[in-house]
């Protein structure tokens, strides 16, 4: 799903190499890379910044890679999930459901005290057609 594998292999660096860059066991990150977990969003956009690729191009939403440094701020981030639930008329409730989880978790990544899940961010994109750049820049 995601390209990791293909970029680290691209600029000819071990498992090792980006497990260290990231501060984890290289036994996590290759569990990122064979997506047996997936990898969390803070990680995520440290190799789209080291990498110099956007979030879109990474996780295969886009075939284009439109780079601009990633900062997440979960307020930001949620504030744009609440702006794409308010323009699509799309309730917590049923955004909750889609996902396959509560409207107090949705509530939360809205008021910025949680950073939504990747996998969440992801399906969101690629279910309503948004950009992820979008949504975390």
């Amino acid at each position: 799903m995601f390209l990791l594998k293909e970029l680290r292999e691209d600029k000819d660096l071990t498992q090792n190499d980006i497990s260290n860059l990231l501060s984890i066991t290289r036994q996590n990150y290759s569990r990122w890379e064979t997506n047996e977990k997936v990898i969390p969003l803070k990680h995520l956009t440290a190799l789209c910044n080291y990498y110099r690729v956007s979030l879109d191009y990474i996780t295969g939403l886009s075939k284009e890679n439109s780079y601009r440094e990633i900062i997440l701020d979960p307020k930001e981030i949620g504030l744009k999930i609440k702006e794409f639930r308010t323009k699509n008329n799309i309730s917590q409730a049923q955004l909750a459901n889609f996902l396959n989880t509560t409207q107090s978790t949705i509530s939360a990544y809205e008021s910025g005290k949680t950073l939504i899940l990747t996998v969440f961010a992801y399906q969101m994109c690629k279910q309503y057609n948004i950009s992820l750049d979008w949504l975390c820049n």
